[in-house]
């Protein structure tokens, strides 16, 4: 049995975040309208290779109800035309923002995208009008650099639990 480490971390000033510049050809769209499906797949594109697995059994009404909200944005990155990432953010006390997902697409590891693109994650929730807070959660199972990025980029851990697997 190994140990499970998961960390917390938040901003809480926009001051604090320091950005990484996007790269030539690499351009984020905002999902302006909600697709769950889209959503549904990101989530899997990027977090297979994590073991991403709490929404693998999601209905569809599931997935609906949660990219349909008010208080949920999706955004999408392309590099030559692909998805080389994504992030969704989630506000539902309409002040503390949690990026819910962030990540790579697997083919876009080792490229110099993390950082950028978790700036403007980070960069669009300060955007969302009277946000507070932005926070993360990663785990030791993330990617080996996720950690490294959230607190290179300005978050700091505020909270961190060990639990056994």
């Amino acid at each position: 049995m190994s140990e499970l480490i998961t960390y917390y971390l938040e901003m809480t000033q926009s001051q604090a975040l320091r950005a990484k510049p996007l790269p030539a050809g690499l351009n984020i769209v905002e999902c302006e309208q909600p697709q769950f499906a889209l959503n549904r797949f990101l989530y899997q594109l990027v977090g297979g290779p994590w073991d991403w697995t709490d929404k693998l059994s999601w209905s569809d009404e599931q997935w609906r109800e949660l990219v349909e909200s008010p208080a949920h944005r999706t955004w999408v990155a392309y590099q030559r035309g692909a998805i080389a990432g994504y992030y969704e953010l989630h506000r539902p006390d309409g002040r503390n923002v949690e990026i819910l997902y962030f990540g790579l697409a697997p083919g876009f590891y080792g490229q110099g995208l993390g950082g950028p693109l978790l700036s403007r994650a980070i960069a669009s929730a300060w955007d969302w009008a009277e946000t507070e807070r932005v926070w993360v959660h990663t785990c030791s199972l993330d990617h080996p650099a996720a950690l490294a990025n959230y607190q290179a980029r300005g978050f700091t851990l505020y909270h961190q639990v060990t639990s056994s697997e």
